[in-house]
């Protein structure tokens, strides 16, 4: 039979186990999110990488908040409101008042990877292949700061952009594309915003 400063010897010995083996996984994960985020700040970024705008304050809504330094645009003057995550079709395009590119580089500031699309540049049927293919990537990546916008004065069907990065596309290339979104995604002033 243990006498009573035995059991109180070994009840000591658990809780300081516990305690260490609790405070051991503390630092792990702790060593873990820090890591994640300098991996994420060091990485390289996949594409083109052009020049940020050095105005890239708000202006009101309706008024055009260009010009830009690329088509589409990758940095510069913005609205102080965003789009929503998704797939947009030209009759959504029609429908949004104002300047969409004003809402779109908001996005961009916010981490966001727009895919810009321009049907015009190739038959229907390639048309809704390239939908299919865009929405595809999308969808892999849980719509989570992804936009599909149809732009019209594209010279390539497809242009991927997040903040100052850009990656043209004469024949889309659905893991290219997706590996992009993964390099570039939140590489922005504030990827912290939702």
């Amino acid at each position: 039979m243990k006498s009573k400063k035995q059991t109180m010897r070994e009840k000591r010995r658990r809780r300081k186990t516990i305690t260490r083996i609790i405070w051991g996984a503390v630092a792990i994960i702790l060593i873990a999110v820090i890591g994640y985020f300098v991996w994420n700040a060091l990485k390289p970024a996949a594409g083109q990488t052009v020049p940020i705008m050095a105005d890239t304050g708000h202006v009101e809504e309706g008024q055009d908040p260009g010009p830009y330094n690329t088509d589409p645009p990758t940095s510069g003057r913005h609205y102080a409101n965003e789009l929503e995550a998704g797939f947009y079709e030209e009759a959504d395009r029609d429908s949004i008042s104002g300047f969409p590119e004003g809402y779109l580089v908001h996005n961009l500031e916010h981490g966001y990877v727009i895919f810009w699309y321009n049907c015009d540049l190739v038959t229907d049927g390639e048309c809704t292949e390239l939908k299919s293919q865009i929405r595809s990537v999308l969808d892999r990546e849980n719509n989570f700061k992804v936009i599909a916008f149809p732009w019209d004065s594209l010279k390539v069907p497809v242009v991927l952009t997040s903040w100052g990065q850009m990656q043209e596309f004469e024949t889309f290339n659905p893991e290219l594309a997706q590996s992009f979104v993964r390099q570039n995604r939140n590489q922005a002033p504030e990827p912290l915003a939702p």
